[in-house]
């Protein structure tokens, strides 16, 4: 008796796993195919194309100064080099200052612009489970291995946000 009562416990929690219901998506195939993520990338090579201008106009000027600076050093007073030196310094300080502060402005940026995306695909995604019964959706992208037996729901999440 005892023996058949701890079977009967050991094989329950198999049925009940049995009777979940299991699908996975593609986020990043839904994510690319969506026309925000496409005006999002075009937003941010914008920034990162602007950026780059202003650092290259800083990096020119840079190097005029210490070119200038190279040539006419021997006939430089003293206090005139020491003069140079230190503009050079202050334009090295501010291209520093500028790539950092462009850094955390594009990580500010991108998780603004990118923020919201993946919220609307979540969205979906829990709106697909709840009218499909799913009791988990999981994202293809961090498994080895997927089962024949797992549904692909990454059709119904697109269509729920109406893409193709």
């Amino acid at each position: 008796m005892k023996k058949l009562l701890f079977l009967i416990l050991m094989l329950l929690p198999l049925s009940l796993f049995a009777q979940e219901k299991l699908a996975y998506v593609n986020s990043q195939e839904i994510i690319q195919a969506m026309p925000e993520f496409v005006e999002a990338q075009k937003t941010m090579e914008k920034f990162n194309t602007d950026y780059q201008k202003e650092l290259k106009t800083l990096q020119d000027e840079y190097n005029k100064k210490y070119s200038d600076f190279v040539q006419q050093q021997d006939s430089l007073t003293d206090n005139i080099k020491q003069h140079r030196m230190q503009e050079l310094q202050d334009i090295q300080q501010r291209t520093d200052l500028y790539m950092q502060n462009t850094q955390q402005e594009a990580q500010k940026k991108q998780q603004d612009l990118f923020n919201p995306i993946q919220d609307k695909v979540r969205t979906a995604i829990k709106a697909v489970g709840d009218e499909k019964g799913y009791t988990y959706i999981f994202d293809a992208a961090n498994f080895l291995y997927m089962g024949t037996s797992a549904t692909n729901a990454t059709a119904a999440v697109k269509t729920k946000l109406g893409l193709k």
